[in-house]
C-alpha cells in the first residue's frame, strides 16, 4: 500500500482535485470530513471534546463547529488542547479506512488534509505529497462565491494558514490552479498517472 497526502490552503481547489482522483479510482480519504464525524453525537471524540469546552460549544445537543472553532480560532492553548483530543482520533480512524480500502483491492490511497507538511516536515507515512497552489485573490473570490464567506472573514481564514507556498520544496507534485477547471483536472490526470506508475509492479 502506498500513501500520499494531499493539502492546499483554503480555496485553493484540493477537494476539486480530491474530486477528479476519485473519478479515476483512487480513493481519497477527508480528514475534514472524519473530523466532523467524530464530533457526531456518538462520535469517537465528542464526549471528551464537550468535556474539554463545555456545553457552550452545543446547539440542540450536538457540538457545533462553529461555536467550538470561535473558542479555539484566537486561543493558540485552546487550538492545542483541541487537537490533543482529535488528531489522535482522526489518525486512527483514517488507519482503519485505509485497511479497509486495501482489503477491497486498492494499492494506493490519498489522504486530504490541510494541516500536512507543517512546520517544514512532512509526515513518515507519506510516500508522496501533492500540495495545490492558487493566488490569494482568486482563493478569495472561490470563498466568497461557493461558500458565501464575507471577504474579511475569507482573508481571516486564509492568514490563520500556513502559507502553502512554504510547502512547495517539501511536494512531490505542485497544481497551479490560476487557470480553469479542465486545466486543473488535466494536470490532477497527470498526478493519477504518475501514482498508478508507482505502484505498478516493476
Amino acid at each position: 500500500m502506498r500513501i500520499y497526502g494531499l493539502t492546499g490552503g483554503i480555496g485553493s481547489g484540493k477537494s476539486e482535485v480530491a474530486r477528479r482522483l476519485v473519478e479515476l479510482g483512487i480513493p481519497v480519504i477527508d480528514a475534514d470530513i472524519v473530523g466532523h464525524e467524530i464530533l457526531e453525537p456518538g462520535g469517537s471524540a465528542a464526549d471528551a471534546v464537550i468535556a474539554a469546552f463545555g456545553e457552550a460549544i452545543l446547539t440542540d445537543g450536538r457540538v457545533d463547529r462553529e461555536k467550538l472553532g470561535a473558542v479555539v480560532f484566537d486561543d493558540e492553548a485552546a487550538r492545542k488542547k483541541l487537537n490533543a483530543i482529535v488528531h489522535p482520533v482522526i489518525a486512527r480512524n483514517i488507519a482503519e479506512r485505509c485497511a479497509e480500502l486495501v482489503q477491497q483491492g486498492h494499492s494506493s490511497i490519498v489522504i486530504e488534509a490541510t494541516l500536512l507538511a507543517e512546520d517544514g516536515q512532512r509526515e513518515p507515512w507519506m510516500n508522496g505529497l501533492i500540495l495545490v497552489l492558487s493566488s490569494e485573490d482568486l482563493r478569495l473570490s472561490r470563498l466568497v462565491r461557493s461558500r458565501g464567506m464575507d471577504p474579511v472573514d475569507g482573508r481571516k481564514r486564509m492568514a490563520a494558514q500556513t502559507p502553502a507556498e512554504k510547502k512547495a520544496s517539501l511536494a512531490d507534485w505542485v497544481i497551479e490552479n490560476n487557470g480553469t477547471l479542465d486545466e486543473l483536472r488535466a494536470a490532477t490526470d497527470r498526478v493519477a498517472d504518475a501514482i498508478r506508475d508507482q505502484g505498478s509492479p516493476s
